[in-house]
C-alpha cells in the first residue's frame, strides 16, 4: 500500500493569467477552493497518510493555507529557493520521502485513479520500476502521445501531431533510486529531459488507464473543472 506522495506544488500559472489572479497553480480556486485541495482530498480517501509538497512560486500561500497537516495527512514542504524543474523539483522532494517507491503528482492534473492499480503495475518487476499512468484522449497534439510496446513506454511522438493517443497523465510510481540509476544535471524537467528524452533507456511501465481526467492547465480546462473536480473527489469520499 503506498503511503506517500510527493505533489509537484511550484508551477506558476502563466497560462490561467487571464482568468486566474497572480497565484501558484495549485492554488487556482476550483468551486470556491484551492485545486491542491481536491487532490489532498483524494489522496487522504485512498489512505495515503503523508505527502510532500514540492513548492517554489509564492510557496508562503500554500505553507499559509495548507499547515502541517490536511485531515489526516501529514504536510511536509519542499521548498525550491530557485526553479529547478519538475525533475529538480522531484529530486529535492525525494530526499524527504522514506518508502523505495512513492507516488507522484503533478500539480495542476487530476487523474481519477486508483492508486493500488500503479503497484499492481509494478508487482510482475523484480526491482521497483518507473510506472506511468497514460490516458487516452481524443487530441494527443497538446502533449504528445506515448509509443507503448509491449506494456513498456518506448518514447513519445513529437508536440503538435494531431489525433488519439495515449498521453502521460501526470501521475507517477518512482523508485526512490531513480536519480542515483540516472544522474541528471541540478535543473531539469522530469518530462522533456528525463521520461522524453531517455525513455529508451528508463522504459516505463505504461498504465493504461481509462479513468476521469483533466488538465487545468488553460483556461478552458479550467472553467470545466469548476464542476467536474468537486463530483469526481465527492463521488471517490
Amino acid at each position: 500500500m503506498l503511503t506517500e506522495a510527493i505533489v509537484l506544488a511550484g508551477g506558476l500559472g502563466t497560462r490561467l493569467r487571464s482568468v486566474v489572479s497572480d497565484l501558484p497553480k495549485a492554488m487556482a480556486p476550483v468551486a470556491g477552493q484551492p485545486f491542491l485541495t481536491y487532490l489532498l482530498q483524494f489522496l487522504q480517501a485512498h489512505g495515503l497518510r503523508r505527502v510532500v509538497l514540492a513548492i517554489g512560486y509564492k510557496s508562503d500561500q500554500i505553507r499559509g493555507y495548507f499547515g502541517a497537516h490536511f485531515g489526516s495527512l501529514e504536510l511536509v514542504y519542499s521548498v525550491e529557493e530557485e526553479p529547478l524543474g519538475t525533475g529538480g523539483a522531484i529530486r529535492r522532494a525525494m530526499s524527504l520521502v522514506g518508502e523505495d517507491v512513492t507516488l507522484v503528482l503533478n500539480g495542476d492534473t487530476f487523474l481519477r485513479l486508483d492508486y493500488a492499480d500503479l503497484l499492481a503495475a509494478a508487482a510482475p518487476y523484480p526491482d521497483p520500476p518507473l510506472v506511468v499512468a497514460l490516458r487516452r484522449v481524443p487530441d494527443a497534439g497538446r502533449y504528445g502521445a506515448a509509443i507503448v510496446s509491449g506494456g513498456r513506454i518506448q518514447g513519445f511522438a513529437a508536440r503538435g501531431t494531431a489525433g488519439p493517443g495515449l498521453i502521460n497523465a501526470g501521475c507517477y510510481l518512482v523508485p526512490r533510486n531513480i536519480f542515483q540509476r540516472y544522474p541528471m544535471p541540478a535543473k531539469f524537467s522530469w518530462e522533456h529531459d528525463l521520461l522524453e528524452a531517455h525513455a529508451a533507456q528508463l522504459q516505463p511501465v505504461a498504465l493504461e488507464c481509462d479513468v476521469p481526467f483533466i488538465d487545468i492547465g488553460v483556461p478552458e480546462a479550467f472553467q470545466q473543472a469548476q464542476t467536474l473536480i468537486p463530483e469526481w473527489v465527492n463521488a471517490t469520499a
